[in-house]
C-alpha cells in the first residue's frame, strides 16, 4: 500500500482525535515543551537554572509547570539530591529519547526549509 493510501486509510476509519498522532501532539503540545525537549537532547542532564538560561523568556512558574507535564507524561526525569542548596538534574526517559529522530528531523527540514 503506498504511503499516500495508508494516510488516507487512518484518517478515513478513525476520528483524528484517536489517532497516535494526535496523541503525540497531546505530549508535545505547548509553547516550551519542545525546546526543553530538544535541550535535553543536546545537553543530556540540565539543572533547572541552566535550562532556563537555555531557553530565555521563560518564567520559573512556566518552566515549572512544563517540566511536571513532561515528567507526568514519563518523556523526562526529574532527580533531586539531598543537600543544601536543593539540586535538582532533568533528563530525558528512555520513552522521551524515542522522541530523538522526530526532534532530529524537525531540525533537519528546519535547516533545508528556512527562510
Amino acid at each position: 500500500m503506498k504511503d499516500t493510501e495508508q494516510y488516507q486509510a487512518c484518517i478515513s476509519s478513525a476520528n483524528l482525535a484517536d489517532t497516535g498522532f494526535s496523541y503525540t501532539l497531546s505530549l508535545i503540545n505547548g509553547k516550551y515543551k519542545m525546546t526543553i525537549l530538544y535541550a535535553l537532547m543536546c545537553f543530556g542532564v540540565v539543572r533547572f537554572n541552566e535550562m532556563k538560561k537555555y531557553i530565555g523568556g521563560i518564567s520559573y512558574k512556566t518552566l515549572s509547570s512544563t517540566l511536571k507535564e513532561l515528567e507526568a507524561d514519563q518523556l523526562v526525569h526529574r532527580e533531586e539530591y539531598p543537600q543544601i542548596p536543593p539540586k535538582v538534574e532533568y533528563s530525558l526517559t528512555a520513552r522521551g529519547k524515542s522522541l530523538i529522530p522526530i526532534l532530529d528531523q524537525m531540525c533537519e527540514w528546519g535547516e533545508q526549509n528556512r527562510l
